[in-house]
């Protein structure tokens, strides 16, 4: 009776071990579209509102989130900056490794001041950028963002139609990961604290 009761016991440890090594050992799910293998990111020199330049080449160290938007978007992004400020919070301890950029789709009405002030308004340490529409079209490209200006859409003169994914770039400098609108920012922490262990 009792070499019974130790063998069901140990079949039932033999279980527990079994299911939790598949647990642990399972690969990672990223919650964004991986980028595999990563690339280096496209480079980035725009002006920052002090009127220095902003390098994406010098930030290297860093984990980015990147943003295509505009300061007078009525709906997009302020609603994909208040999620980064979201991500920045979930990240608590790693927060300080997070640099998150918002660059204008409206070089029109956003200067660098603008745009700046713009992104500082979710949190101090965002980075706002702008530039001529020369200096940013190679930007957009390089991103694939789309933008379209539409006349006459609102009391502001024009909205502008524009892509809203979010573009995470890794400490080494490669883009890794890319998120449609509405991602939760836990599943962004997630992945960037998982990025983070690779260090």
């Amino acid at each position: 009776m009792q070499r019974t009761v130790w063998l069901v016991f140990g079949a039932v440890l033999v279980g527990l071990l079994g299911v939790w090594l598949v647990a642990f050992a399972r690969p990672y799910s990223f919650h964004g579209s991986l980028i595999d293998p990563p690339v280096p990111a496209p480079a980035i020199e725009l002006s920052r509102a002090d009127g220095s330049l902003y390098w994406l080449s010098d930030q290297q160290g860093k984990l980015i989130l990147l943003f295509f938007g505009y300061t007078t978007c009525p709906d997009f992004c302020p609603a994909t900056m208040a999620e980064m400020k979201r991500v920045k919070a979930e990240l608590a301890a790693y927060a300080d490794l997070l640099e998150v950029v918002f660059i204008t789709v409206d070089p029109q009405r956003d200067s660098p001041e603008r745009t700046q002030s713009y992104a500082a308004g979710f949190d101090p340490q965002f980075i706002g950028l702008s530039g001529s529409e020369e200096e940013l079209s190679p930007v957009w490209k390089a991103y694939g963002v789309y933008r379209q200006i539409q006349e006459g859409q609102s009391a502001l003169g024009y909205l502008v139609d524009h892509s809203t994914r979010v573009y995470l770039i890794d400490p080494a400098g490669n883009l890794r990961l890319t998120y449609s609108y509405g991602t939760p920012p836990q599943d962004i922490a997630a992945d960037i604290r998982q990025i983070l262990k690779e260090k």
